[in-house]
């Protein structure tokens, strides 16, 4: 298949270190936020960390503005859901940084009629996002554990159009093709080709490609048999793991 590679010639030079920095109080958080400063907290988060740093789309916007952060993180860890940073949640994962969760969600142009496969669920911060903004949402867990909390979370809070599915995300649901939509929420080694096979033609995927340590967020544009990759800016994911990722045994 031909392949088209392009560079935006004014990439955001943002890029954090997503080690989570130590807090004092992370461990011996007393109670919690009311909902009026979670509210407050979420309304800074959109203008400090998402508008200023690019973010216009007002649909974007509005979606995460709509979803209650605070919802998808550990107790421990409420008082700080809104920090512009990734958050611990279970098993070595992470909860994206809020202005991340945004720039993949912009960059598939969504109009709501589109179905969308997410990879990597996480706490399913990211697929009620999505599910704000698209017609359906399949999310795939490489973790059970992850994925049997993240479904419940999803339909505790409404989210009806988002599915949790457990397994390989690098090898997609060939059964549900094709998709409008992509998002892969973990660092991949090379594009997995699994999922460029299931991107619907004239479809958008967003993937993180690069070594362990350090990755370029791509887009990929699907024109019949033909793949454009836009390369947006430096990002820093957990591993994808799976057949078509980084193996597990890495880690053991």
């Amino acid at each position: 298949m031909p392949w088209l590679r392009r560079r935006r010639r004014d990439p955001m030079s943002y890029l954090k270190d997503f080690r989570l920095k130590p807090w004092k109080g992370a461990c011996n958080s007393a109670g919690d936020l009311s909902p009026a400063e979670h509210e407050a907290a979420r309304r800074s988060m959109i203008e400090t960390q998402l508008h200023r740093r690019g973010i216009h789309d007002t649909a974007v916007l509005a979606a995460m503005s709509s979803v209650p952060r605070h919802e998808f993180v550990p107790v421990e860890f409420r008082k700080r859901a809104y920090e512009d940073a990734p958050l611990p949640i279970s098993d070595g994962q992470t909860i994206s940084q809020p202005y991340m969760v945004a720039a993949m969600t912009a960059a598939l142009h969504l109009n709501g009629t589109e179905r969308v496969l997410e990879i990597g669920s996480g706490s399913g911060y990211q697929a009620a996002v999505l599910s704000s903004l698209a017609k359906e949402v399949i999310t795939i867990e490489y973790r059970a554990e992850l994925a049997a909390a993240a479904a419940e979370r999803l339909a505790r809070l409404g989210y009806a159009n988002a599915h949790v599915h457990w397994g390989d995300g690098t090898l997609g649901l060939p059964e549900l093709t094709p998709f409008n939509a992509i998002l892969v929420a973990a660092g991949a080694p090379a594009l997995p080709s699994p999922l460029l096979a299931q991107l619907a033609e004239g479809g958008r995927m967003v993937v993180p490609v690069g070594s362990l340590e350090n990755q370029e967020l791509q887009l990929i544009e699907r024109t019949r048999d033909t793949f454009r990759i836009i390369v947006l800016e430096p990002c820093r994911f957990v591993p994808l793991v799976g057949a078509h990722g980084w193996k597990e045994s890495l880690f053991r």
